[in-house]
């Protein structure tokens, strides 16, 4: 097998080699045109897929870390569309890494990494302070950049000088600008939240005195003549929060019975957002207690001093005493027609209960509710086996209505009202699923098919163009017969050239039909037709055909 591969191969050399030069170039063109299309299919097939590497980089940051992947040796390309930077989709991850090594990308602008630059010896306090608060500037936009709602920010701040004069100082303030992402809002909460932060940041800066301002120039910070209608949007705000509060209760208690979509609730509620303060005093008489009592008792006797008028009776000395029968005392003679005095006080404090108690109603207290809740009719199955719809008795509707009242917290002192009513719903398509990809849709089916295609066309090739040249060659290159030998030798004794010679012999010794020069054989009209254009292109090669067939017929 060897030996006859070579030989094939020897006469395919020689083949090529007895082509004319021209036929020779066209035929390594055609060639190397071949090799160069199952090539270019096979790098289409086996080229990786690209995925980007960080999105939303700026133009500095995607030369810093190209410059990086250069280095790193990971092959990178630049989206011509979108300018994205991109690399190998089996080499993200790694290559994400690699940049966070190298601190890359610097996405958030500058912060105090500033600080740590060589100023130099000349730098003036003014350059120093300017650095300084451009490095606040961009730490506090990395901040704000960290919500999941903001793309990129930058942060202005308005610091005056200090000065010692009271009269001249003037508050900072600031100015944030956001970029959201695309579909994203932010909330007053949100807002509220960046105004705080940036204020709490920055010494002896109010929060009123910072402006929130997104990219399409909108401002998000309340103004102070709207704090009347961003009270009632707080109001209405919470007043919707606590009805979605109650709803979800309802269908939490009622979705188990009548089924997840065959229940529906609504709740209105009424709220009181009066702020009130009072104070009470109050005094329980039936409650006291002895604090403290005090007793005081005086009595007097005798008292000569205020006796008669006075004059030369009144003035006498008393006459002398007698002891008592008892040796105690001694009595005068009208000690018992003497005058007495007596007195007696008694003072009692009391402690009385007093309650004393300051009262601050929060806004938001529930001043009536009004609930209503539609339940679906059921579908259960008849005698027959179908499915009907049916409605719910009137006992299970007061206990649906009694669990309702429980769970909203049902007040009849207040006014609450609560409606429970059984009817159908018309029935909801269900959405149509979604369609499940064609396998043509996977990423493997496209890679297979790719490979398929570059085979097919790899096989065609070598079947139609290199298969044919080959054996043409083959036959150009393989030996001569000796019948061959002598009729060639004998056409070029004739005068006939190449062309005549393969007329001669091509065709002729199996017996088949006679070809004309560069035409395969066809039916015998084309043929007759040939012929009579040959005959008035060459009548010389005409006639020596006709000889040779003449004396083929005779031997």
């Amino acid at each position: 097998m060897a030996t006859s591969m070579t030989t094939t191969f020897n006469q395919q050399m020689q083949g090529f080699t007895s082509l004319p030069r021209q036929s020779q170039v066209g035929l390594l063109v055609g060639v190397a045109a071949v090799v160069a299309l199952v090539a270019s299919l096979f790098l289409w097939v086996s080229r990786p897929s690209y995925a980007v590497l960080f999105p939303g980089l700026g133009e500095r940051e995607s030369a810093q870390v190209m410059e990086a992947l250069g280095r790193q040796g990971i092959n990178y390309r630049v989206d011509p569309v979108s300018g994205a930077l991109t690399v190998p989709s089996a080499r993200v991850h790694e290559a994400r890494l690699q940049m966070a090594t190298e601190g890359l990308p610097q996405t958030g602008g500058f912060g105090f990494e500033l600080m740590e630059q060589d100023q130099g010896i000349g730098t003036s306090r003014m350059v120093e302070t300017a650095r300084y608060q451009r490095a606040l500037e961009g730490e506090l936009a990395r901040s704000v950049s960290t919500l999941s709602s903001v793309e990129t920010a930058r942060v202005h701040l308005a610091m005056p000088r200090e000065t010692v004069f009271v009269r001249d100082r003037t508050k900072p303030s600031a100015s944030v600008l956001i970029n959201l992402h695309p579909g994203r809002t932010l909330t007053e909460r949100q807002v509220a939240g960046i105004v705080h932060l940036v204020s709490s940041s920055i010494p002896d800066l109010e929060p009123e005195r910072v402006t929130v301002v997104d990219q399409r120039g909108q401002l998000l910070t309340p103004r102070d003549e709207d704090e009347g209608m961003n009270l009632s949007t707080r109001n209405l705000e919470f007043t919707r929060r606590m009805e979605e509060s109650y709803v979800r209760r309802i269908m939490d208690i009622v979705s188990p019975i009548a089924g997840p979509d065959g229940v529906r609730a609504q709740v209105s509620a009424d709220l009181d957002f009066s702020r009130i303060e009072r104070t009470v005093e109050n005094y329980d008489p039936e409650l006291t207690a002895l604090r403290s009592e005090q007793l005081a008792e005086e009595e007097s006797r005798g008292s000569l001093g205020m006796m008669g008028i006075p004059g030369a009776l009144t003035n006498q000395p008393p006459a002398g005493g007698v002891l008592d029968a008892e040796g105690e005392g001694v009595l005068g003679p009208d000690a018992a027609a003497m005058p007495g005095s007596s007195s007696r006080r008694m003072t009692r404090n009391y402690e009385v209960d007093r309650t004393i108690s300051h009262v601050r109603e929060a806004p938001g207290t529930v001043r009536r509710l009004s609930v209503a809740v539609v339940l679906d009719f059921r579908e259960q199955l008849n005698e027959d086996g179908e499915v009907v719809r049916e409605p719910i008795p009137q006992e299970e509707l007061q206990r649906i209505e009694n669990l309702v009242r429980e769970a909203v917290g049902f007040d009849a002192r207040r006014g609450d009202s609560v409606n429970v009513m059984n009817a159908p719903f018309r029935a909801v398509a269900e959405p149509d699923p979604f369609p499940a990809p064609v396998i043509w849709q996977e990423p493997w089916a496209q890679d297979l098919a790719r490979m398929a295609l570059v085979a097919l066309v790899a096989l065609l090739l070598i079947l139609l163009v290199v298969r044919p040249m080959l054996k043409g060659l083959a036959a150009k290159g393989a030996p001569e017969t000796e019948e061959e030998a002598d009729e060639r030798k004998r056409l070029e004794a004739e005068g006939l050239g190449e062309d005549q010679l393969s007329l001669t012999h091509e065709g002729g010794a199996a017996g088949g039909p006679q070809a004309l020069p560069g035409k395969k054989p066809a039916s015998y009209e084309e043929n007759l037709q040939r012929v009579r254009e040959l005959i008035k292109e060459d009548p010389k090669l005409v006639a020596q055909v006709v000889k040779n067939w003449v004396a083929e017929d005779g031997s």
